[in-house]
């Protein structure tokens, strides 16, 4: 990724270069601290409220103070330097109480994306936080990438589907019902799934393997993939890229980013 383009810390705007995190801090030390990331559309973020709503449940489970209104008073400062409007917007607070807001730039995605499975087990304590602690995440993209796929996708050690690393996945059966994981299966709470699941009809519960692989379409969801079809699972080819469902969630989430960003 390149460098990003503009940093908060602790309310001073910096540059690439000039920004230092100072020591000792567990945030960067044991990677103890909780974490959001958004988009900019045309320098306005999607979904600000939520995502701060998720960053101090993630705090409230790991018993971290979070300093919300020093956040949006940081946020509402770095977006009035904006130069680049759209862009991601990073927020972080660490466990010595640092707050860090980064304007990066949009990663590049291709229309379509192949995924490889990973075998994986959550750490229950953490279910639904979204911490520092994402080596895990970063790793087993890398597997993937080694595999000969562009990512990664979660599944836990019973055969039941999750998640990729820093997306929530969706796909269609043979009858055209549009499934994703549920909550209590130990995926995050995404903001673009909520924003999907409430406009049309999905079914979440706890699906196998097996039964992603005989889809007749699928899709991740993100905040930076918005709706991304993927291509293929296993070297498995699907069917359809991109579906009909798949198309019919990435109009329903374009009316979510309508409602928003009016």
């Amino acid at each position: 990724m390149a460098e990003p383009l503009k940093f908060s810390v602790d309310g001073q705007i910096l540059g690439p270069g000039e920004a230092f995190l100072p020591l000792p801090d567990d945030g960067l030390l044991r990677g103890d601290g909780v974490f959001e990331v958004l988009r900019l559309y045309g320098g306005r973020p999607f979904a600000l409220d939520l995502h701060l709503d998720r960053m101090a449940r993630s705090a409230e489970s790991i018993e971290l103070p979070l300093k919300r209104s020093a956040l949006e008073h940081d946020v509402d400062s770095l977006l009035l330097s904006l130069e680049h409007p759209d862009s991601l917007l990073r927020l972080v607070q660490t466990r010595a109480g640092r707050r860090i807001v980064t304007i990066e730039p949009l990663p590049v995605h291709s229309p379509a994306i192949t995924l490889a499975t990973v075998t994986y087990a959550p750490t229950v304590v953490l279910n639904g936080v979204k911490s520092l602690s994402y080596a895990a995440n970063m790793q087993v993209t890398r597997m993937a990438k080694a595999a000969g796929a562009e990512e990664a996708l979660f599944v836990r050690p019973d055969g039941v589907v999750l998640e990729a690393p820093t997306s929530s996945i969706f796909w269609a059966t043979l009858d055209g019902t549009l499934r994703t994981p549920s909550l209590e299966a130990g995926v995050l709470d995404s903001i673009t799934r909520r924003k999907i699941v409430e406009r049309i009809e999905v079914e979440e519960g706890e699906f196998r393997l097996d039964d992603l692989l005989a889809s007749t379409e699928a899709f991740l969801a993100s905040t930076t993939r918005e709706v991304q079809p993927i291509s293929s699972i296993d070297g498995t080819n699907l069917p359809s890229v991109p579906g009909e469902l798949t198309l019919r969630a990435q109009k329903a989430f374009s009316v979510a980013l309508a409602e928003d960003l009016p």
